[in-house]
């Protein structure tokens, strides 16, 4: 699996709508509290969005919608990991991310022979609380180490100037909630990270 190395994660499909157009080509739709149907219609809404931008569309712990509606690809915590049925979702073709956040998660993730892994945080996240310390880019090399070739994904307290430390620890692509949806221009901070992930659409 091949990611682009820009990988914005919203909570909204409003947030596909504004994004998409600016050239984000990767994004994760993380959306907690929504009654069934309200978050069927968002996934329903964030696949035809991404379909006509040409944008890959990663759904976060809701495994079974994800299936139904011909997601791209579903992205698992360990605990959602622990619950779901990766038969099913292997039998559907969607591809899996999963997040790690110390060794025994690794271990646990690469024996679902997932087709993406994720580590954070790297750097303190205002985000959510987190039981885990900060990562570092020190911890991106081991983990590159660790999983081969296996696409590696950077989660936690990213900016655009942080970009090129995780990238040189050997990410893949670089995972991104408030940096670009707290931003005062939130557009403008989405091309600079384009433009800092050599995107072709930055370009």
């Amino acid at each position: 699996m091949r990611l682009d190395r820009f990988y914005l994660i919203v909570d909204s499909t409003d947030w596909i709508a504004r994004m998409a157009p600016v050239g984000v080509r990767l994004f994760q739709l993380r959306i907690k509290d929504l009654e069934a149907a309200a978050l069927r219609d968002e996934i329903r809404r964030a696949v035809d969005l991404c379909r006509r931008h040409g944008a890959t569309l990663v759904i976060n712990d809701h495994w079974q919608m994800a299936i139904e509606e011909g997601c791209d690809v579903l992205h698992l915590g360990q605990e959602d990991l622990a619950e779901a049925d990766l038969a099913a979702i292997r039998r559907s073709g969607l591809r899996l991310g999963i997040s790690t956040h110390d060794e025994a998660e690794l271990e646990t993730a690469l024996s679902a022979q997932p087709d993406y892994v994720a580590l954070g945080p790297i750097w303190p996240t205002i985000l959510k609380a987190m039981p885990w310390a900060p990562q570092t880019p020190a911890r991106l090399a081991t983990w590159r180490r660790r999983i081969g070739t296996l696409p590696l994904v950077a989660i936690g307290g990213l900016t655009v100037e942080r970009a090129p430390d995780v990238f040189a620890a050997g990410a893949d692509c670089a995972a991104v909630v408030t940096d670009v949806l707290l931003a005062p221009t939130p557009e403008e901070r989405a091309r600079q990270w384009l433009r800092v992930t050599g995107s072709p659409s930055a370009l």
